[in-house]
């Protein structure tokens, strides 16, 4: 194991681990032949840990419909009681693993399988499976067990098949990052741009794996219409790359960021798989019509990895149709511009490989670093969608929330007693 004489030392070898980092998708599998621990009644969820009593409703309801899509109950009632007595609960990070909103995860759920290249290690994740009546959003009912079937024998073995025809045997994910973010997606609220290129490298090799007619046509029709699709291999390659950040094992990068509708959590790069936890800030949101901040759910989600990695609020400046959305004031390019001026502050370096035309080409900030956010009192600000505090609902609005101080604090009071000194910034 490498020695640093300094924290700042420790940050650049984390932060070259993200500059590096070449996550590729390389399959998509039912969850429980690459997370094994899945073969069992055991339910991955987004955020630190959390019982099922303690999530939010839609968490509840995700989880409930897990439960009968795996076949452990045959109606809500007889779930909810599984839920409660007999399923074991954890965090998808600890598992290499991230979801977006409630981020539940069970065997039969379709992932990407990410590989990062470089490093040779894998993350996973489920398939974004849309809008409207989803998992995700805590909805169960018999159309939502149907899709994610679909997804699993129909979509997910096709992609599977799709992947194995690209030149490398699976897709490299940060072309795709690097040419989006220069049309306006932030990876986070916004992610159109990275859906249409995914979509451009595997439809033509969708068209020739041998699927009969009826179901490469519902392939195409599902990929062309889900502008969100990239959103979760965005994270899977986010996770990917920030595990391997995270063997550097020293530092005070953070390598997860992540909130389960009760708490914000972040994990430290010197601190291993610690969990340094806060309450959840108040989401600044635009509703869509007829909804209220009575409506919303606290944040969820393990989605705020896409901040982690440096992108999401810390790009506002490359994509000023989201500002214009999650804004205030006239929300404009100068917000935009001012917003990523300020996370600037609090990150390691930049990524020179993914540079942003309209911020003078500079790259991608990388590596937030604790210190430097506790003594600016800048917050990671975090772009996101917010869904109704009632299971079934579904998406409300969307919005932006700084990431919560007394995670960072107690983040950096850590690092200090493990090296009996005050870190600086």
């Amino acid at each position: 194991m490498a020695t640093y004489s300094s924290i700042d030392e420790a940050n650049a070898a984390v932060a070259q681990k993200i500059v590096d980092a070449q996550p590729r998708l390389v399959d998509v599998v039912p969850a429980k032949t690459v997370i094994p621990a899945l073969e069992g009644r055991l339910i991955l969820h987004a955020g630190p840990p959390i019982a099922f009593e303690d999530m939010p409703d839609p968490v509840q309801g995700a989880a409930i419909g897990a439960a009968l899509f795996e076949g452990w109950a045959q109606d809500e009632a007889s779930a909810r009681r599984v839920c409660a007595e007999e399923v074991q609960f954890a965090p998808n990070n600890d598992f290499r693993a991230v979801g977006a909103m409630g981020g539940i995860l069970t065997g039969s759920i379709p992932v990407f399988v990410v590989e990062n290249a470089t490093e040779g290690n894998r993350a996973y994740t489920s398939m974004h499976e849309g809008e409207g009546k989803v998992l995700r959003f805590g909805v169960y009912d018999q159309s939502v067990g149907d899709h994610l079937v679909w997804m699993r024998d129909v979509l997910g073995a096709g992609l599977s098949e799709a992947l194995k025809l690209l030149p490398d045997g699976g897709l490299a994910v940060n072309p795709i990052l690097a040419q989006a973010v220069t049309m306006g997606d932030d990876f986070h609220v916004r992610i159109m741009a990275a859906s249409s290129l995914m979509f451009r490298e595997l439809a033509p090799k969708l068209v020739r794996v041998g699927m009969p007619q009826n179901h490469i046509e519902s392939v195409l029709e599902f990929l062309a219409g889900n502008v969100n699709f990239f959103l979760t291999l965005g994270m899977a390659a986010g996770k990917a790359t920030l595990d391997a950040a995270a063997t550097v094992n020293a530092g005070s990068v953070v390598t997860c960021m992540t909130r389960n509708g009760r708490e914000f959590a972040i994990r430290v790069s010197g601190l291993g798989d610690r969990w340094f936890t806060g309450p959840e800030e108040e989401l600044d949101t635009l509703y869509f019509p007829g909804f209220t901040d009575a409506d919303a759910c606290p944040d969820c989600g393990d989605s705020a990895i896409v901040e982690a990695y440096g992108f999401g609020g810390l790009v506002a400046v490359a994509a000023p149709a989201v500002q214009q959305l999650v804004g205030t004031g006239e929300g404009g390019f100068a917000e935009a511009l001012a917003t990523s001026e300020e996370q600037a502050e609090i990150v390691v370096t930049d990524n020179p490989n993914m540079p942003i035309p309209n911020w003078d080409f500079k790259g991608v900030p990388v590596g937030i670093d604790v210190r430097k956010v506790v003594s600016t009192g800048i917050a990671p600000l975090i772009t996101t969608a917010v869904m109704h505090k009632e299971a079934g609902i579904g998406m409300v609005g969307i919005g932006k929330v700084r990431a919560s101080m007394p995670c960072f604090t107690s983040a950096l009071e850590a690092l200090a007693e493990a090296r009996g000194v005050t870190p600086t910034a």
